[in-house]
């Protein structure tokens, strides 16, 4: 739409311009599946007074029985219609909403509400917004439910592959499209690395609006797959042997309409609150962790060798360390960021992006502003692996390997590992068989971590 409604007059006065019979009402549960019911367009006066009644107990993660009864609540600045139904007559629209409790408190489960939050507080601190870009990708299959088990692939195409190697050029047209009706700016689209994998980039936007836009992005998606006759996934790993599927989030924080990442007097253009921002993610990856990879399927992903980060370090240039900072270019302050690269597309986005802004802050609003030391020297260079072996006398008894807990080899056995290119050896608690592991990404003295 041109215009964006603002109140729920304007919404009102949509609906009888376009002939919109039913309004679907967006919510997510705590897993960041999207929930739904249908309204008569007739409703909406109730439904913006007061709300719209549900049983919260069958929703995963909201309240129990004993205290089951909810309401939805309509936020008219998400208004759209819907590309895939009907335009013309019998229109249906969609309208994300904020859950609240009986009373009109907001419900402190509601995954919006805690994004909002997160960016109460930012503001609190001084900050105007916190935008976010993130790069969504996902698979292509022929069925959802193969016959042999195994998900057949649209194509064996490639990064940036196109014409025949690229099955799926006219469903990311389509998709692309149905994005921009809904209101959604697409930069641009491509083919991903494994086979029958795509990905499509929304423009930056303030990170409540985007993380409202990523699930529309993976129902639009979905959508219009199956008009095909297709499946797509967002599953973060649903090929053995492939790249997994991620959600790289660009980010940055602004205040008095500039930048606060940008700093000109800075050897990298960083602020000092872009690299205690960086610190503070850093510091906090494993307790968020939960977050931008909540599924058991998000560890398959992250493993060394596919592109993926294992290790907690940041670069400018590295694509495998766990946060990327983007080369400046002249006269683009304004695209200053940093790319943190481990969330999926199974996440809950609402909660994920709360989980990084809180995150950062944390280091910043203190005192500190200590930057951790930059890596761009990928593990496995025969320094890095001197720099292992002495750093492995001293770590402490526990560690953390490919997300399973491990014992520390003695000195003799890391002299060994750090000649044959191996950061740690760990026992998987599963098979007790010896197993190795290499990190294709960068990561500086002190800083580096396994995650």
């Amino acid at each position: 739409m041109a215009d964006r409604p603002q109140t729920a007059e304007d919404v009102i006065q949509l609906v009888k311009e376009h002939d919109v019979r039913f309004v679907r009402l967006w919510f997510t549960d705590v897993l960041g599946r999207l929930k739904s019911f249908s309204v008569n367009a007739a409703e909406l006066d109730d439904a913006f007074e007061g709300g719209m009644g549900f049983d919260g107990s069958s929703i995963t993660g909201f309240n129990p029985i004993e205290e089951s009864d909810m309401l939805a609540l309509p936020d008219p600045t998400t208004f759209d219609l819907l590309p895939w139904r009907p335009e013309q007559h019998d229109t249906v629209a969609r309208m994300f909403c904020d859950i609240r409790v009986p009373g009109g408190g907001p419900y402190e489960g509601d995954p919006r509400w805690i994004m909002r939050r997160a960016l109460k507080r930012a503001e609190e601190m001084g900050f105007d917004a916190y935008n976010i870009g993130p790069e969504l990708e996902y698979f292509y299959f022929r069925s959802a439910k193969p016959e042999n088990g195994v998900p057949e692939v649209l194509d064996e195409g490639g990064y940036f592959d196109l014409t025949t190697l690229d099955a799926g050029s006219d469903l990311r047209r389509e998709t692309v499209l149905a994005l921009e009706k809904l209101g959604i700016h697409v930069e641009y689209t491509h083919h991903e690395v494994g086979p029958s994998q795509h990905e499509v980039d929304m423009r930056y936007k303030n990170a409540l609006e985007m993380a409202d836009d990523c699930m529309t992005y993976r129902i639009v998606v979905k959508e219009y797959a199956l008009k095909y006759g297709y499946h797509a996934t967002f599953m973060p790993k649903p090929l053995f042997g492939e790249n997994g599927s991620g959600m790289h989030v660009h980010q940055s924080l602004s205040k008095g309409g500039k930048n606060a990442f940008y700093d000109a007097d800075d050897p990298y253009f960083l602020s000092p609150v872009a690299k205690s921002f960086i610190a503070g993610q850093l510091k906090h990856a494993r307790e968020i962790s939960p977050l931008f990879a909540q599924w058991v399927n998000s560890y398959k992903r992250l493993v060394p060798g596919f592109e993926a980060p294992v290790y907690l370090a940041w670069s400018r240039r590295n694509r495998s360390a766990l946060i990327r900072v983007p080369l400046y270019h002249p006269g683009k302050e304004a695209a200053t960021r940093a790319e943190l690269r481990c969330p999926d597309p199974a996440a809950n986005p609402y909660l994920c992006f709360a989980g990084m802004l809180q995150a950062g802050p944390s280091r910043w609003s203190r005192t500190s502003t200590t930057s951790p030391r930059r890596s761009s020297r990928t593990r496995g260079s025969s320094s890095c692996r001197r720099r292992s072996a002495r750093r492995s006398r001293s770590r402490p008894s526990r560690s953390w390997c490919c997300g399973r807990s491990a014992s520390t080899p003695s000195a003799a056995s890391s002299r060994s590992s750090a000649r044959n290119g191996t950061i740690i050896a760990c026992r998987s608690p599963r098979t007790r068989s010896k197993t190795s592991c290499r990190s294709s990404d960068g990561a500086a003295p002190r800083t580096a971590r396994l995650l």
